[in-house]
């Protein structure tokens, strides 16, 4: 039976305090280069504890009751520098630099070389994911364009050139994952929203060539970045009814925290909309009907039958009591608007 108004997180999830040092993590900006000094765990432990957190993390988000799982990210430095890092063509030991949306300076892996995927980076995540729910399961990758943008071109003639060979390694990855058993693959985009003239210049062109040929129900995210560094919010978004004309089925988008105009989903009514309805700047949960009053905002612009209910963002930056908290919160408040479409 197709569930109404399926509930999923964005991607992470709050990993624990004995696995990850949080206040390390949480007092710079997300690391873009290798940041190995952040494990509390011993290298020779570490894939062991990695495994047992993303076993909790399932195990979190089933207790909540949430339709589609995730592995909470729990081996990630940052949504991106896992892959990104570990492609051809980058000088990981001699980082460059480049802006972060934020607008100040940030260690980037350095580009010396052609970009190419030497081998699957995430496809055991995804195994290890698959054989511990019987739930849907999402796994999420970066980006072309976003990792073009978080890196210092010292080899390609321009940057599309760049972006459009890191969106090659993603549709290895991608192919290579939903052959390990993912229901669902999402490519984390931000920096479509923070850099909008370049995302139209090559953007949507590069997201599909990472999605060529790909099997299987993808999603694109796009945000306004991490509510804990970045905490303005602007009305809108900069760049969204473009992805109209992407190949993927699924567009991830935050409404909480900047109260989104949802009527801008009317321009992607070839989509199923990720509706965030969780303000991730604060602390305080939700209550279920503010999560409810979340989601009818939108139902005006978009069919229930195209909507999945998720935070804006990824929870890793929260308390792990808050981030369940609020996941709960969220799947309490669907569950209010399931049975007032019922009826």
């Amino acid at each position: 039976m197709t569930i109404l108004l399926p509930t999923s997180l964005v991607g992470s999830y709050a990993q624990p305090d004995w696995l990850i040092d949080r206040q390390k993590l949480a007092g710079r900006f997300p690391p873009r280069v290798r940041a190995l000094e952040l494990w509390r765990v011993a290298p020779e432990f570490l894939e062991q504890a990695q495994d047992d957190a993303t076993i909790h993390a399932i195990r979190e988000q089933e207790r909540a009751g949430l339709d589609i799982i995730t592995d909470g990210e729990m081996r990630r430095e940052s949504y991106s520098n896992r892959f990104a890092t570990a492609l051809d063509g980058v000088d990981i030991d001699n980082p460059g630099t480049a802006l972060d949306r934020s607008g100040h300076p940030n260690p980037v892996p350095r580009v010396v070389g052609k970009i190419s995927r030497r081998h699957s980076v995430q496809v055991r995540d995804v195994e290890f994911l698959r054989a511990h729910t019987d739930r849907k399961i999402k796994i999420t990758v970066p980006g072309p364009f976003t990792m073009a943008q978080q890196a210092q071109n010292d080899f390609y003639e321009t940057d599309e050139e760049m972006a459009y060979d890191y969106a090659a390694a993603v549709n290895l990855e991608i192919k290579d994952m939903f052959a390990a058993g993912a229901d669902i693959v999402q490519i984390d985009e931000p920096y479509m929203q923070a850099r909008p003239e370049k995302a139209r210049e090559y953007g949507v062109k590069t997201l599909n060539r990472a999605l060529e040929g790909v099997e299987g129900q993808t999603a694109v995210h796009i945000c306004f970045g991490y509510a804990h560094v970045i905490h303005e919010r602007p009305a809108g978004y900069s760049f969204l009814p473009e992805l109209s004309a992407c190949c993927a089925n699924q567009i991830s988008i935050e409404t909480a925290q900047s109260s989104l105009d949802c009527s801008v989903l009317e321009k992607l009514e070839n989509k199923t909309i990720i509706l965030g309805v969780l303000d991730l700047s604060t602390n305080e949960v939700e209550t279920p009907e503010v999560v409810a009053a979340r989601i009818r905002r939108a139902l005006p612009h978009v069919s229930p039958e195209r909507v999945i209910i998720a935070p804006d963002c990824g929870l890793k930056y929260l308390p792990r009591e808050v981030a369940f908290g609020k996941m709960k919160a969220m799947v309490d408040g669907t569950r209010i608007v399931r049975e007032e479409l019922s009826a």
